[in-house]
This record gives C-alpha cells, sequence and structure tokens, in this order.
C-alpha cells in the first residue's frame, strides 16, 4: 500500500519536472522572438528616420527644381499650370470638334441615303401619263366642204364664232381639218364643242352660234364641276368645300409650261400620300395638300391674277375651312411664307419631283433634248468616232468607233478625251459614263 503510493507520488513528480522543463523551454523562445521583434522595431525605426531624411532632401531639391524653372520660364508655378490647362482645353476641344464634324458628316449622309431611299420607293409607286399639251386643237371635218360653212358669207360666222368664243379659227389647206388657237383651253374646248354642236345641227349663223357658245359655256361649267368630284373621289379625299371642288375641275383646263395643270396636281397628290405614308405623316392630310397646292393659279377674277398663286391658292383654303397645315403646305411651296408644319416640304418636294422629270414640262423636255444632242456632238467631234448615242438620260454615252482608224489603246485614251471635254465645256446634273465601244469583224463566205 505504501509502496503503491510513492510510486504514485513519484510519477507525479515527474510528471511535474517534465512540465517545468517544456515550460522553461518555451519561455526561452518566447524571449528569443520578443527580443527578434525589438530588433526589427529597432530596425523600422531607423529606416522610417532614413526615409524621413531623403523625403526632406527631396523636398529641398524639387522646391530648387521648381524655382530654377521659374527663372529660367519667366512663370510661376500656378502660371504654367494655368497654362498647361489652357493647352489640354485646345486639344481636348480640337479633339471634340473633329469628333462632332465627323459625326455630323456621317449624319447627313445617313440623312441623305435614307431621304434617297423615301423618293425612290415613292417615285416607283407612282405611274403618270406624259401631261404636255399644246395650245391649239384640231377639229375634224367630214369634208372640206363644210370648211365654206363655217366660215359664211364674207367671213360673217367665222367672225361670230372668234367673238363669241375668244379662239382664233385657222382655216388653212389641211384636208378635212380647221384649227383651233387659244392659249385658254376652257375657251378652247368650249369653241371645239359649239363647232361640233353647229355642224352636227347644220344651222350655221350669227344668232345660232350665240345661242349655242352660250350653251357650251354652261355645259363646261357643269363638266368642271362633275371633274373636280370625280377627282376629289379618285383620291380618296372627303369634305372638300364646293368652291375649291369647282377650283380642281378648272384646272383640267389650265397648264404650267406645257403641263396639264389637274394632272399635275393628281400626281403631286399621290406622290405626297406615299412618301407622307413612308415618313409616318398624316398621308390623308398630306394628299389633300398636294392636290390644292396650285389651286391659285385658276383665278376667278382679273385682281387675283397679279397675286403670287402659293399666297392666292393659301387664301382660298384659309377662306373655305381647310386645315392650318394643309393652308401653310400650299402657301410655301415655293418659299414665299415659312414652312410651319411637315406637310410642307413633302409639297415641295413632290412638285419638285413632278414638274422637274424629263418629259414632263415642255420647257423642261428642250432644253433636255438639246443638253443630249450636245453631248453626243462632243463625242462626234474626235476622229474615228462612228456613231454616239446619249442614253439614260443623259447619264452615259456610247461610243462607238471605226476598228480600222482606232486600236484598242486609242479606244481607251478617247474615253478618256472625250470625258475631259465634257467636263471642260459642258454642265451636267451629276456623272457622266463615257463607254468607248469598238468592234472588229471578219467575214469569210464557204463555197
Amino acid at each position: 500500500m505504501i509502496l503503491s503510493k510513492e510510486k504514485k507520488i513519484g510519477e507525479s513528480e515527474k510528471r511535474s519536472r517534465d512540465k517545468e522543463s517544456q515550460l522553461s523551454n518555451e519561455l526561452s523562445k518566447t524571449k528569443k522572438i520578443n527580443d527578434s521583434l525589438e530588433q526589427q522595431i529597432t530596425d523600422t525605426a531607423h529606416k522610417a528616420e532614413i526615409l524621413d531624411k531623403k523625403q526632406s532632401e527631396l523636398d529641398k531639391l524639387h522646391k530648387n527644381q521648381v524655382q530654377q524653372l521659374e527663372v529660367i520660364s519667366g512663370l510661376s508655378a500656378d502660371e504654367a499650370k494655368e497654362q498647361l490647362l489652357a493647352s489640354l482645353k485646345d486639344v481636348a476641344k480640337s479633339d471634340a470638334m473633329a469628333f462632332m464634324q465627323s459625326t455630323m458628316e456621317e449624319a447627313k449622309l445617313t440623312a441623305q441615303q435614307e431621304a434617297k431611299k423615301i423618293i425612290i420607293n415613292t417615285i416607283q409607286r407612282i405611274g403618270t401619263e406624259e401631261a404636255v399639251e399644246n395650245c391649239v386643237s384640231v377639229f375634224n371635218l367630214e369634208s372640206d366642204d363644210v370648211k365654206g360653212r363655217i366660215i359664211g358669207r364674207e367671213g360673217r360666222n367665222i367672225r361670230a364664232i372668234e367673238a363669241a368664243t375668244g379662239v382664233e379659227i385657222i382655216v388653212d389647206d389641211t384636208p378635212d381639218a380647221i384649227i383651233l388657237s387659244c392659249f385658254d383651253s376652257v375657251r378652247r374646248e368650249i369653241a371645239r364643242l359649239s363647232l361640233h354642236k353647229l355642224v352636227t345641227d347644220g344651222r350655221i349663223h350669227p344668232a345660232r352660234i350665240e345661242e349655242v357658245v352660250k350653251k357650251t359655256e354652261k355645259q363646261i361649267e357643269e363638266e368642271i364641276i362633275d371633274i373636280g368630284k370625280r377627282t376629289v373621289i379618285d383620291l380618296g379625299i372627303h369634305g372638300l368645300h364646293p368652291e375649291l371642288i369647282k377650283a380642281v375641275g378648272r384646272m383640267k383646263y389650265r397648264s404650267s409650261y406645257g403641263q396639264n395643270l389637274l394632272q399635275h396636281s393628281r400626281e403631286v397628290a399621290k406622290l405626297c400620300g406615299v412618301m407622307a405614308a413612308e415618313l409616318g405623316i398624316n398621308a390623308k392630310l398630306a394628299k389633300r395638300a398636294g392636290l390644292l397646292h396650285d389651286i391659285g393659279k385658276v383665278p376667278n377674277t382679273e385682281a387675283e391674277v397679279e397675286t403670287p398663286h402659293a399666297i392666292l391658292g393659301m387664301q382660298w383654303a384659309e377662306k373655305f375651312g381647310e386645315k392650318p397645315d394643309v393652308c401653310n403646305a400650299i402657301g410655301a411651296h415655293h418659299d414665299e411664307i415659312e414652312m410651319n408644319t411637315l406637310i410642307a416640304p413633302i409639297v415641295q418636294v413632290c412638285d419638285a419631283i413632278s414638274g422637274a422629270r424629263p418629259g414632263a414640262r415642255r420647257q423642261v423636255l428642250d432644253s433636255y433634248i438639246q443638253r443630249l444632242k450636245d453631248l453626243e456632238d462632243v463625242a462626234f467631234g474626235f476622229p474615228g468616232v462612228q456613231k454616239a448615242y446619249a442614253i439614260q438620260a443623259g447619264r452615259e454615252l456610247r461610243v462607238i468607233v471605226e476598228s480600222e482608224r482606232v486600236t484598242d489603246d486609242q479606244a481607251s485614251e478617247l474615253s478618256f478625251e472625250i470625258s475631259q471635254k465634257i467636263q471642260t465645256d459642258m454642265t451636267y446634273p451629276g456623272q457622266v459614263k463615257i463607254t468607248v465601244i469598238r468592234e472588229t469583224r471578219a467575214v469569210n463566205v464557204a463555197k
């Protein structure tokens, strides 16, 4: 029992000694770590002191350099900063302007492309007839014997017709026909219908002539109203004032540069409707403005003739209750008033498209044909040219040369010379493509 207790005590003492030894080792390690940390702290403080000294030296050097630069440049630090900022501002402004210019040019190019697409789509969807008219009408007769009856004894019948209608009656050697000449299509039509009635009836004398002319004038007035009604129905336009319908009908018997006014107005109305629809604008209102844009060209009184037709048309539209958008489009289509609506430029563009296309108006047609002839004459001025054709409305010139006089190399040179001649001597829209064609044929007969 006693031995057992002593054994336990001995084991306990051994464990105590082991723990004491372990604690002594750990204490020794901790002391070493503390000594190492203290040394690191001392080293760090020393390094910080050295860095502070170096920073002070750098600050002194920087200050000295700034002072030296100020002396050399004659500027203080603040002034130098201001100059640097100003320089940077100029550079930034220049870059911004260049970017803005590039963006604007790109936007213009995109806008032009989109506008061309809309105009091309609009034109492609409208089919129109030729609208060129003359100032004369030909009245056909069954035989030349009727000419004598129309002239009457000592010319009294023909004088009565001319006095009643204001139309010149030309009786010449043309077989079975007489010519009615007058710039006013209404008067010319009245004379034609009156002559038809007189010849058909057989009674031709001054009293009968005056009676028939008066009846024909009433008939024409009724036809004018009927034409106006049919026109607005065809175009799907509703609620037009009767006076405006009558003005639309009168446009059938008016022309502008040889172009029938009603046909032109119908064409403009259709173009406006299509273009407005392409742009997402009220197509019905645009079509209405397109039809009425030239009503000022059919005035009722002589006093109204002196008023510009666009302004007169706008005044009529306002008088007969048309919407402000329509009135503004009518008045502004020749830039005589400011455009305040989106419809106004559409009407102006469509009016230009209808009037400017080749063949629409006689004045344009004449100059157009002459320009094509001049284009061909330029090619004929060079040796070796056999034929020349201006095609595609003058946008291309095809030149056929004699193979014996012009070689392949000379053909290329000829194309360049013709293009230079056209650039120097002619005025033309767009570009002209010159194509020189040289053909060689070898023909033999097998017997």
